[in-house]
């Protein structure tokens, strides 16, 4: 059975219909890319496995997403523990303006988490993790902002995976960074997804070619095509994703 199942999910802001229709399954340890032109609903559908879009007013959703067997927008369901399995790693690098010990340790600290071996241990863990160990252990009293884009980055992934999430949610995650540090971060997505379920916008269209194993494509908040990414690039079964991937619009 998949991890997340999306079913006829319509999304408005105000009188704007955002999403349309939308229907995905994803499982379990797989890494899917949403693509499509800005504006095409795919930020707003990654928005919705964790209902960040309650944060907008005049949002509205019709429709089901079910993760572990339990639909998400049940009106008894504690977001907060919905976020604890569903985290999410932002376009821009994020860290708090504390020390990078406590930007992973925060989450934890907040979750009730307290006792100092368990919390150096799971900084450790989720910092190796994050492929940042060996860089900062030296320096875990640094403050966090003094790291260059690509380790604030992957610190802001280390503070996610700290809580054990099932799933990580990645809006862009390499758009501000030079080339070396995103092919760290690519680097790294294929480590997660050991252990995680990871869903990335991108409109890197080889990043999502690189890295992930089901593409979807999204166009005016319609998903024209899911399908195994090396399906979609190279054999597209619609028109429109075919110009797209060929980059004859976006």
């Amino acid at each position: 059975m998949s991890l997340i199942q999306t079913k006829n999910l319509h999304l408005h802001y105000g009188n704007f219909h955002a999403l349309k229709d939308v229907n995905i399954e994803i499982g379990r340890n797989e890494v899917v890319a949403l693509i499509g032109p800005s504006g095409c609903g795919k930020s707003t559908y990654l928005r919705t496995l964790n209902r960040m879009n309650d944060l907008i007013d005049g949002t509205s959703i019709k429709g089901e997403i079910i993760i572990d067997g339990q639909n998400i927008y049940d009106k008894k369901l504690d977001v907060n523990e919905l976020r604890k399995k569903v985290g999410m790693v932002f376009q821009k690098p994020t860290p708090f303006p504390k020390s990078i010990f406590e930007n992973v340790a925060y989450g934890l600290r907040v979750n009730g988490i307290h006792k100092k071996a368990e919390v150096e241990e799971t900084v450790e863990q989720s910092l190796k993790q994050a492929a940042l160990w060996d860089e900062v252990k030296n320096d875990l009293k640094k403050s966090a902002l003094a790291l260059s884009g690509g380790q604030q980055q992957r610190l802001c992934i280390a503070r996610t995976i700290a809580v054990k999430p099932e799933i990580i949610l990645m809006d862009e995650p390499t758009s501000a960074l030079d080339p070396l540090s995103t092919l760290q971060i690519e680097q790294l997505i294929e480590e997660l997804r050991k252990t995680f379920t990871v869903v990335i916008v991108t409109h890197n269209m080889q990043q999502a070619y690189r890295i992930s194993h089901k593409t979807a494509f999204f166009y005016l908040g319609e998903l024209i095509e899911y399908a195994d990414t090396k399906q979609l690039f190279e054999n597209p079964q619609h028109e429109r994703t075919k110009n797209y991937v060929q980059g004859k619009f976006g």
